[in-house]
């Protein structure tokens, strides 16, 4: 995979074309690869809060490492390599825009052989890129043909699970990290002309009630714990990854009741219908979610608790890169701890994980 420093970025972009020679492909910041810990990449909380968030945060490291090893065996049906992980991460890295996880992806992947410069390894390499690029940026546009397009390169069921669980979970790490760089009053390094993710739009939302159904086949023939419902037979092609997201599930929900406002708006934004269905109800709020920004903020007009996390929400998902202590510090002078600050906005970006993984893996369709 041929790297490319784009004039007046500060940050890495990356082609599709595969390549040989690596020896001359050196990372912008080649000590980015080598940090002690691969979620929050050596960003460094106040003792008060990595103590009081240090069980989900000790989790999600430990996902990292589960899903980005330095080796993988590849087989018939695990075709992944550690090359197309790192590959797809800093995919992702690039649409959220921040640069401490594009410095470290690139870093990590700068040194590896790529694959074979082939049509068929060229044609794979760009049809995962794309696949990744849109769950990560614009997910409502991910459909049936999406998933089609990458079986007809050869990924399987279980290729396609991971890389829908590698752009989640890095679109969650850029959140998290983003929310603790403005927590820790760093200011917002975002490059100008990035674009910003647009909300799924309305009509989504029209179709009334809906299910879940998977477009993918499924682990089937045992018996699973039902904590994501539908998904679980799914996720359940890597036992150990389920068996960390539910541990990560149970340490990161909210004491406060803000849990499902903060999950039900991330829904919205990401256009997904299952993760929306989960939340919504016959109350006002679903309603104003439902009809987008305008009607939230009306809905939120004399509740300066939700206005706050509306606002740090809205953001964080839309453009986590512009994410700056001005949204953070909101959240503080409502009375929230800074340990409870991140949470929800954790919390918000899990959600987002778990969006992405049900539009890429299957559909919400109406119940008739």
């Amino acid at each position: 995979m041929e790297q490319s420093r784009a004039h007046g970025k500060s940050q890495w972009y990356h082609e599709t074309q595969s390549r040989n020679q690596t020896a001359d492909v050196l990372p912008l910041v080649p000590e980015a690869a080598h940090v002690a810990d691969r979620f929050l990449l050596d960003l460094t909380l106040p003792d008060d809060v990595s103590e009081k968030s240090a069980s989900w945060l000790q989790i999600s490291s430990v996902i990292a490492n589960h899903l980005f090893p330095n080796s993988v065996n590849v087989t018939r049906l695990h075709t992944f390599s550690v090359y197309e992980r790192l590959s797809t991460a800093l995919t992702v890295a690039q649409v959220s825009g921040v640069q401490r996880l594009c410095n470290h992806y690139a870093a990590r992947l700068a040194p590896l052989p790529g694959p074979d410069s082939s049509r068929e390894s060229n044609h794979r390499l760009a049809q995962i890129t794309q696949f990744a690029r849109q769950l990560a940026g614009s997910p409502s546009v991910i459909c049936q043909h999406s998933r089609q397009q990458l079986d007809a390169v050869g990924l399987s069921t279980p290729d396609i699970v991971l890389i829908s669980q590698i752009v989640g979970f890095v679109g969650y790490q850029a959140r998290v990290i983003a929310a603790c760089q403005a927590l820790l009053g760093q200011p917002a390094r975002w490059i100008p002309g990035m674009p910003v993710q647009e909300d799924a739009p309305a009509s989504l939302f029209d179709s009334g009630q809906t299910q879940w159904q998977s477009r993918l086949p499924h682990n089937g023939g045992q018996e699973y714990p039902d904590t994501f419902a539908e998904l679980t037979p799914l996720l359940a092609w890597d036992a150990a990854l389920l068996e960390a997201e539910e541990t990560l599930l149970h340490a990161l929900i909210p004491n406060a009741g803000y849990a499902p406002f903060v999950a039900l708006v991330t829904a919205r934004i990401n256009g997904s219908l299952g993760c929306f269905g989960q939340y919504a109800d016959q109350t006002a709020l679903t309603k104003a979610a439902r009809d987008g920004e305008a009607a939230l903020q009306q809905w939120c007009r004399d509740k300066p608790g939700h206005q706050a996390i509306l606002q740090a929400v809205l953001l964080l998902n839309r453009a986590p890169d512009r994410f700056s202590s001005a949204l953070f510090t909101p959240l503080t002078e409502q009375g929230f701890s800074r340990e409870q600050a991140l949470g929800l906005l954790a919390w918000s970006g899990f959600h987002g994980w778990f969006n992405r993984l049900k539009i890429g893996l299957g559909e919400a369709l109406p119940v008739t």
